[in-house]
Order: C-alpha cells, then structure tokens, then sequence
C-alpha cells in the first residue's frame, strides 16, 4: 500500500466543534506543511456528488419493527447501541472493520462510529436517530489530510443519504457524546463496542441494566424474520459454491507445504466476491488436524489418503453468515474405516435433525445425536455398554467433545447472550434457525483406541430453520451421505 503523508488521527470535520483545532500532521511524513496556495486549491474544483432519490435498503422495514418491539420493551428509558469503532492492527493500519451485530440488527447500517439512540417519547414509545460521520469536510481539508479523510479511504453517504436509506433521522455523531453526557433520566447502553460513548454515559447507566438490554437484543433475534432467512439462505448458496471451488482443487492443495491454506484461501475468494467476508475463521482441518476443534492455523499439508475437515462460512454483505461443515476424502475416496467413522457421524446427525421440530425442546437434537454416536462406540468396543450408562455418564464426549449445534444469524453463535432458560433449555419454534453438527474426533495421541482410529475426525454440519411442520436444510445443496460425497467429488474433478 502507500505511506500516507498524511496525519494520523482525525481531529476535525465540517459541523462539529473540532473543526477549529488543527489536523495532526504525520510524525514523518514528507512535507513539514500545507501551503495556503495548496490549501485553497484543493478546497476548489470538486463536482456536486450528493446521490438523491435513494430507495431504502431492503431490511428497512424490519428494522422499524425491530426497533418498535425495544421500544415497547423498555418504555421511558433512553436506549443507545453502537456500532463500534476501528481497531489498530499495526500502527497506522486497522483490521476491516464489522459492525456490531445489535446495531446491524436495529438499524441496517453497518459502518464505522455509527450509533443509534432511543429517545423516549412520553411515557411509552421512543424516537430513534441515529448518528453518522458526515462527508468529510473540504473546507479544512480534512477529506485529504486526514487518515480517515475519504481522499484516503473512500466516499462514505452523507447525512442526508442515510436518512433516505435507513429510513431514520441522521445526526453528526461527533455531537454525540456531550448530548449524553448533558442527558438525564434512565439510560441502557450495549457495550463494549464504544468506549467514547460509554465514557459519556459513565455516571449513568449500570452494568446490570445494561447487560439486560444486551440479554434482551440477543433473545429478540431467536426467532428469524423472512429478510434473515433469505440472508441466511443466500449465505449458505454461497458457502455451498465456495466448497465446490475447493473440491475443485484439492489437487493442486495438495502440492503444497501449507495446503490447508491453499484451501483456505480459496474459499475467501468465493467469500470477498459473493458476500463480505468470511463469517468466522474458516476450519481446514487435514488429517490429525481434523481433531482439533478450532484449527484454524490452517498451515498444514493436504495428504491423499487422509480425510480434510472443512468448517466455513460466507458472510453476506448484511453480516448474516452460513456455518457449514464436510469431511471430505482428499483424493476421492474413504477408507473402510474412515467409511464407518463418517456413516456413523451421519446417522447421528440424522437423528438429530429429524429432532429438529416446532414444540421440541431445543436440546432433543443434540440428546437424539448423541445417542447414535453412543450406540457405535458402544458397537465397536471403545466403551463398555449399556448405553443408557454411557450417556449417564457422558463417557461419549471423550471422542463427541461438543455440543450438536447452536443459533445461527447475525453472528455465526447467534443468542449467545439469551437466558440459559429461553436458549438451551428453551423451545424450538418457527423461525428459529440453527446447526446441526455432531461429530467424532479420535486424538493422535489416544491410546485407548486401536491405532487406526487415531487422527481421524469427522464432522457434519448443516444450517437449518424451523419451519411449522418440522425443518428446512438451507444447505441441502451439498451431498451428505459417504457415497454421495464420493459421486459428488468425483464429477467436479472430472474423474
């Protein structure tokens, strides 16, 4: 990239009451100053780029609902949610920045320093703002000087823009915090997110009162509304062309030193052109890796003969994210016992899905998975029976290790803040969307299998959203069962 000669933070913008201190220059940038000569040159000259008649983004009138039910939630209380700020990865450089999941939720932006306020409106009912960096000023030559200017890192939508797409009042937000700060009565903020804004509210909100308005966000997105199925569902066609990208080359994975990354980067390209990013660190786990449930060093070898575990996701550009899961044979074909290890997890994942169903509790499928794979350990003499002692006990989560699935959405362990009461030991209704992903992983070190089982791990995992008869597969699309994945493979690679 270039060495910006320019400033490092910034200090001001049109509007706001920065705007009569200085722009820091750049510790060791090249030039010492601006002329007044450069200065009103590049003050000059720049076409009228406004954009008018924008339609609204698609989720609009979700939000609008999702907002009213917080609205009703917490009647007479100023509620404030942001969006975040940029992180510093090295120096002067920032990690890409994702907005956080309960401002993406309530509002449909996703940029950076945004943050959304509540206002109450009598005694039940609120008005919502939401507070927006404005288009760099050019007057004091912040849109060029500075680091953030959009000289340097793109056009952002003015104020009046974003009112047109989000469907809500736009205000600078470089205001934001002495309004808090001057704001009485009681207050709630989502945090750890924003440490300016919370600064601003420091004396008037409690940690308890706040955690309640982040329980409640996180349980309000339980249940799926059509904009997030659809979301979901594009994220998983998506994800679903991103392991057939994979498939493709497994081959040339495997010439390789580090062939897990040649996997891995192959499929953030799918990711970076359908969607945002990639939902979470994709898992392409070769061989003994495969038992680790987290790899994501991704710096191994892809050996034929060996099975790769595969666990990625597409991100939309909505933030919503897959989470898909295939253990696959790198050249094509299982082994008899890495045949039986897969068919296994399959069955148990099988189970678990017809479990899946409104009116079920929402640890049945995890209960109806666990059961199988109990049952094939039991069979092949890893443990001593009966099953019914096995599961008792928990002596299956030697090789299980996890837990079946989880809530899918926004983040790709969505509701993770909900009550343990309305979450794993709630109910599963309509709308609800999550995985389904049982697997078995045998350590390189495990003495107390046979030798042959030792490195092999296989997981299935699959997104699905509770319909009102029962369950829909969102990645149907990819083969499952052992011969499916063989016939399947074997006609991306031509063979």
């Amino acid at each position: 990239m270039d060495i910006r000669e320019t400033p490092e933070s910034a200090e001001s913008a049109e509007g706001a009451e920065s705007t009569e201190k200085p722009i820091k220059q750049r510790k060791n940038g090249l030039y010492a100053a601006v002329s007044d000569e450069l200065a009103e040159n590049m003050r000059a000259g720049w076409a009228d780029t406004e954009l008018r008649g924008l339609a609204p983004v698609p989720e609009a009138g979700h939000t609008a609902a999702r907002r009213a039910a917080l609205s009703e939630r917490f009647p007479g209380e100023r509620l404030v949610v942001p969006a975040g700020n940029l992180r510093t990865r090295s120096n002067d450089t920032e990690y890409p920045f994702r907005a956080a999941t309960e401002y993406t939720y309530l509002t449909g932006d996703r940029t950076q320093d945004g943050v959304l306020v509540l206002e109450p409106e009598g005694a039940a009912g609120h008005t919502a703002t939401v507070y927006l960096l404005p288009r760099s000023d050019r007057e004091n030559g912040e849109f060029w000087l500075d680091g953030q200017g959009e000289l340097w890192v793109g056009r952002r939508h003015s104020l009046a823009e974003s009112e047109q797409l989000l469907g809500l009042p736009a205000e600078d937000v470089r205001k934001l915090p002495a309004a808090l700060a001057d704001a009485t009565g009681p207050v709630r903020v989502v945090r750890g997110h924003d440490a300016g804004i919370e600064a601003a509210l420091a004396d008037k909100v409690t940690a308890e009162r706040d955690e309640e308005l982040r329980v409640h966000l996180s349980e309000a997105r339980a249940v799926k509304d059509a904009f997030e199925i659809g979301e979901l569902q594009k994220a998983v066609d998506a994800t679903a062309r991103g392991f057939e990208d994979v498939v493709k080359v497994l081959d040339r994975a495997e010439a390789h030193e580090r062939g897990e990354r040649y996997i891995e980067g192959t499929f953030f390209l799918r990711a970076r052109i359908e969607g945002n990013d990639v939902g979470y660190g994709s898992i392409c786990a070769a061989g003994p890796h495969a038992t680790t449930l987290h790899w994501v060093r991704n710096d191994g070898r892809v050996r034929p003969g060996e099975l790769v575990l595969l666990d990625m996701g597409v991100e939309t550009d909505t933030l919503y994210t897959a989470d898909v899961t295939r253990t696959l044979p790198v050249d094509g074909r299982f082994t008899d016992l890495q045949r039986r290890i897969y068919d296994a997890v399959y069955d148990a994942q099988e189970a678990g899905i017809a479990a899946v169903r409104p009116g079920a509790k929402y640890r049945d499928f995890h209960d109806a998975a666990q059961r199988v794979l109990a049952e094939r350990l039991v069979e092949w003499g890893l443990l001593e029976g009966p099953v019914e002692r096995v599961l008792e006990l928990g002596l299956q989560r030697r090789w299980t290790l996890h837990g079946t699935g989880h809530m899918l959405g926004l983040d790709v362990h969505d509701c993770a803040a909900a009550r343990r009461e309305v979450y794993a030991d709630g109910t599963l209704e309509p709308g609800m969307c999550l995985t389904v992903e049982p697997g078995l992983y045998f350590q390189a070190d495990d003495l107390t299998v046979p030798e042959e089982y030792r490195g092999i791990g296989v997981r299935i995992e699959d997104d699905f959203v509770v319909t009102e008869d029962g369950n829909r597969n969102l990645s149907a699309a990819l083969p499952r069962t052992s011969a499916e994945v063989e016939s399947w493979m074997a006609g991306l690679r031509g063979a």
